[in-house]
């Protein structure tokens, strides 16, 4: 999402037989709202199905935003992609 930029160089990557887990943390001055609105309108487009509240399910894989608090800034919005196997 533009405004966002990760936190770390790399995201963390473990592959596992069952599938593969990725976690990626980014960061921005972009409002939580506006964050959500990108990601629900983007993520179908790239075949993602909303399962429930910040959780989506895309061919045996999940994904889960959250958003994670105690940032230096209230501007500051950090979000947590982790994608895990099904």
């Amino acid at each position: 999402m533009p405004g966002l930029e990760p936190v770390d160089p790399e995201p963390l990557v473990f592959d596992k037989p069952d599938g593969r887990i990725v976690q990626v943390v980014l960061s921005g001055m972009v409002p939580r709202g506006a964050v959500l609105a990108f990601y629900d309108q983007t993520l179908p487009q790239l075949g993602w199905s909303r399962a429930a509240e910040q959780r989506f399910v895309r061919e045996g894989e999940g994904l889960r935003l959250d958003f994670v608090t105690g940032s230096a800034s209230s501007d500051r919005t950090t979000l947590r992609f982790t994608l895990t196997p099904r």
